[in-house]
């Protein structure tokens, strides 16, 4: 069993050292270096090649609605009470969804399907049938596909849980966030802590492979203390995987966060003190830190694939499927391929006119070109495997070096210099390994490798601790 001794190594002089704005790396290049006026040909083309190659597909379904706003939420989302913009909306993700299909092999297997949001389950079940059903006739989904989507546990029974594992959902992910009342009430997510723990046993009675729940640290009135309640309680509640993440306030992004009595909000001392304790109780309670804000246990997996160094990331976060094309559908939505990534219209009535057009509705985008794949590869070694392998890079992208490694990425080489300095990383002959300390900052060791972050604005990313 991993322990936090033996997981991380906690320094807190660092931690607040290393605390400014670097992106969550979900992908590289970033979202934010998606441009406008991006042309369908690209897409097209990348489509082309995943077909060639035979390329495992991903899908991704963005149901953006919800009940009521949550407050320190930073999801693209619509609140609403109307079933009619629901309906409608559906009727145009199943022309995209259809539109989309006819480019895409129908012999390519879909090794991964989820439905994010927003809220998917403010959807009937009955419409949640009738979509799976549209994807199901148009696209070959794999037998043993991870087949997934988030909840709001504050509006599901039991009976909905169940009639979501018999339409073939095997995986489940639901928002606690906190289960102090001060709390939910301050981010307008009230929830008792009687019904969480309802929806996690109807879980587990229907026979769901997999559970995620998530929780958020850094929100207004939580202490040190309450917050280890909170950490006492999830695992009580024993998911397979649990996602701690640090609030990014963004009012100036996310307008519904200015609701939030931020003069609440714990200060970053007493923040660090919550991550570690986090860490520290997760950890020493049989979970293993995958990387930055993600835990899971053993035998998940999540943990078996970062032992055999098969874990990867993407725009849903950590994954254990094969590098695939992800092909996400509705407003907002970001499509991941090979070498070219797209985002949907965020409003509605662009979205919709594109489709009524009959092309594509993509609103941005950009092309990779060979050093991006190449820095992507070394960024996702080190955010997902914690290490990096020079002679195994060079035998993958050797077309993509006029000279070796250590030219080639001389500059990035000199400013690694101050982690190794620090301990964050050791450097060898061969690679690069991330120490125990540097685990809870690899996000600013993947950033050296990040040929755009120091041209971007710091405020467009959220901070490291």
């Amino acid at each position: 069993m991993e322990t936090f001794q033996s997981a991380v190594k906690f320094d807190s002089n660092l931690l607040q050292k290393y605390d400014y704005q670097v992106p969550r790396y979900t992908s590289y290049p970033t979202a934010t270096e998606l441009r406008k006026n991006f042309g369908d040909l690209d897409y097209k083309a990348g489509i082309a090649i995943g077909n060639y190659k035979q390329t495992p597909i991903s899908l991704y379904c963005h149901i953006p609605f919800c009940q009521t706003g949550c407050y320190f939420c930073g999801c693209n989302t619509i609140i609403t009470q109307s079933k009619n913009v629901v309906e409608n909306y559906l009727k145009y993700l199943e022309k995209e969804i259809k539109l989309v299909a006819t480019l895409i092999d129908s012999s390519r297997e879909v090794n991964q399907l989820h439905l994010g949001g927003g809220t998917p389950n403010y959807l009937s079940l009955n419409q949640i049938s009738w979509l799976k059903d549209i994807l199901n006739q148009q696209f070959s989904i794999s037998s043993d596909a991870e087949i997934s989507l988030e909840i709001n546990p504050r509006y599901v029974d039991k009976n909905y849980i169940f009639k979501l594992k018999n339409l073939g959902f095997n995986r489940i992910s639901f928002g606690v966030q906190d289960f102090n009342p001060k709390v939910q009430d301050a981010i307008n997510r009230i929830q008792p802590e009687s019904s969480l723990f309802n929806v996690m046993d109807w879980i587990r009675e229907a026979g769901f492979e997999s559970v995620n729940v998530d929780l958020i640290y850094g929100l207004p009135f939580q202490t040190l203390q309450t917050f280890q309640d909170t950490i006492q309680k999830t695992i009580m509640l024993n998911p397979d995987r649990i996602a701690v993440f640090n609030f990014a306030y963004v009012p100036w992004i996310k307008p519904i966060q200015k609701k939030i009595p931020s003069q609440y909000l714990p200060q970053p001392l007493e923040k660090l003190d919550i991550f570690q304790m986090t860490i520290e109780e997760l950890t020493n309670n049989g979970y293993v830190f995958i990387g930055m804000d993600h835990f899971s246990k053993p035998d998940d997996e999540l943990a078996i694939a970062q032992r055999q160094g098969k874990l990867h990331r993407n725009f849903q976060g950590y994954t254990t499927k094969p590098e695939s094309d992800l092909f996400a559908f509705g407003i907002t939505s970001i499509s991941m391929l090979h070498d070219v990534y797209t985002q949907n219209h965020k409003f509605l009535k662009e979205y919709y006119k594109a489709i009524d057009s009959g092309i594509l509705p993509i609103e941005k985008g950009i092309s990779l070109n060979r050093d991006d794949v190449l820095r992507r590869a070394i960024i996702m070694d080190l955010m997902c495997q914690f290490k990096l392998s020079i002679s195994d890079l060079e035998d993958k992208y050797h077309i993509a070096f006029d000279t070796d490694f250590e030219e080639y990425f001389a500059p990035e080489l000199l400013a690694l210099q101050p982690l190794v300095v620090d301990g964050l990383i050791k450097r060898f002959p061969n690679g690069i390994e991330v120490t125990s300390t540097g685990r809870l900052l690899v996000r600013n060791i993947a950033s050296v490798f990040d040929a755009y972050s120091q041209k971007k604005f710091v405020k467009t990313f959220s901070r490291a601790v």
